[in-house]
């Protein structure tokens, strides 16, 4: 090696000033489990109907998914679809707010209701939807499902309801904690009339809902780490100044306290309600038993 060599510059690899843009990606490709953080592929999820494959946690489901993989060919024959909240108390921003919900959720309210057939069975089918309102009961929910209560009384159906709620509506008042009493009333007309109803709690069903007609149900079923209770687990534990238990208000807890019948994963909920159905009633003529 020369002298010269020392002095010699070396040549290094140049960079480019900028850096070439990273693929895009498409906005709703994958999907991170909000429970243990797995990210998949947003169609497999779908596929395994919203199911964290990793984990098992049930995301939740709008009510037209639900209704879509519940119902027989997911057909729907939809009672009072042309009624919507309105605001009767002049509550400040509550009207634009429910303008904003009904364009973002393209529901009229927290509630689906209807006819269809389960596993060939008719039934009356009553779906809260979380995406309107976080579910909470306001006048029109309620009118809703005591129409539905009605009308299965009438013709003499089996009624399901999927429950979800945040609880009463405060924008409604006294208006939105009376529909409390108003669903209970039909159901006990109802049920003493033989009628048969199954309750579904999925995540997460609070307040008013709960302790109304979501607990009444001759079967109460609910899905797998659904939170059921009245107050928030926050308020109980400030309240009683005591820790309460990791798993307290979930499915799984309530069902060992004796507050629900099964547990049921989503993939055999249909299967399950199937059962309990051919138990109590006949395809052909919609009768059934008390």
């Amino acid at each position: 090696m020369q002298i010269k060599d020392l002095f010699t510059k070396k040549k290094y690899a140049t960079v480019p000033s900028e850096r070439p843009s990273k693929r895009d990606i498409p906005e709703g490709l994958m999907n991170k489990c909000s429970k243990c953080g797995n990210i998949q592929y947003s169609k497999e999820l779908e596929k395994n109907l919203k199911v964290c494959s990793s984990c098992g946690h049930h995301n939740m489901l709008s009510a037209w998914e639900r209704i879509a993989m519940t119902l027989d060919d997911g057909h729907l024959t939809e009672y009072d679809a042309g009624m919507e909240s309105v605001d009767p108390l002049n509550f400040p921003g509550y009207a634009g707010k429910l303008e904003q919900q009904k364009s973002k959720t393209n529901l009229r309210d927290g509630v689906i209701t209807g006819e269809g057939m389960i596993g060939g069975f008719p039934v009356v089918i009553c779906v809260m939807s979380f995406d309107f309102f976080t579910g909470s009961m306001g006048s029109v929910v309620g009118e809703r499902i005591t129409r539905a209560i009605e009308a299965a009384h009438a013709k003499q159906l089996p009624l399901l309801i999927f429950s979800t709620s945040s609880g009463a509506r405060m924008q409604e008042s006294i208006l939105s904690l009376m529909q409390m009493a108003k669903t209970s009333a039909a159901l006990s007309r109802f049920q003493g009339a033989g009628g048969l109803y199954i309750s579904i709690f999925t995540d997460p069903t609070m307040g008013g809902v709960s302790a109304s007609f979501a607990s009444l149900g001759d079967y109460i079923l609910a899905e797998p780490g659904a939170r059921v209770g009245f107050a928030g687990r926050v308020v109980i534990e400030q309240t009683i100044r005591q820790k309460l238990p990791d798993n307290f208000q979930t499915a799984e807890f309530n069902l060992q306290h004796g507050q629900l019948d099964k547990v049921v994963h989503r993939k055999d909920m249909k299967a399950t309600l199937t059962k309990l159905l051919d138990m109590h009633c006949v395809r052909e003529g919609a009768s059934h038993g008390g």
